[in-house]
């Protein structure tokens, strides 16, 4: 059974760093890409970053040169890094996998199969 299980998430001031963590479990990397995605409040739930299997990268315009999307295969574990944060990346964070990725206009997206529950940032003024 594929379990994604994330971790990390809190409340910080604006400006403020946060790492969030997903550990991963059931299945094995090879092929699959993996994403961060976010939903604030009274908002549709959007890509954030994106992992493919050549290592290759992309983020949100919203998030480019701020946060970093990485993963440690022996702790079959999935990062975000998030610098410089503001209120806007308020919102509960999910982090996703599956083998439907695509690539369009200079970025990935994935089209997941299996979510995890989500964790919670909250970013203050």
């Amino acid at each position: 059974q594929v379990q994604l299980v994330e971790s990390g998430g809190g409340s910080v001031q604006s400006g403020g760093s946060l790492r969030l963590s997903c550990v991963l479990s059931g299945y094995t990397y090879s092929g699959y890409c993996m994403a961060w995605f976010r939903q604030a409040p009274g908002k549709e739930r959007e890509g954030v970053a994106t992992l493919v299997p050549n290592g290759s990268t992309s983020y949100a315009d919203s998030v480019k040169g701020r946060f970093t999307i990485s993963q440690d295969n022996a702790k079959n574990t999935l990062y975000l890094q998030m610098n410089s944060l503001s209120p806007e990346d308020t919102a509960m964070y999910y982090c996703a996998t599956g083998l439907h990725c695509s690539y369009s206009g200079g970025a990935y997206y994935l089209r997941p199969t299996y979510w995890g529950q989500g964790t919670q940032v909250t970013v203050s003024e």
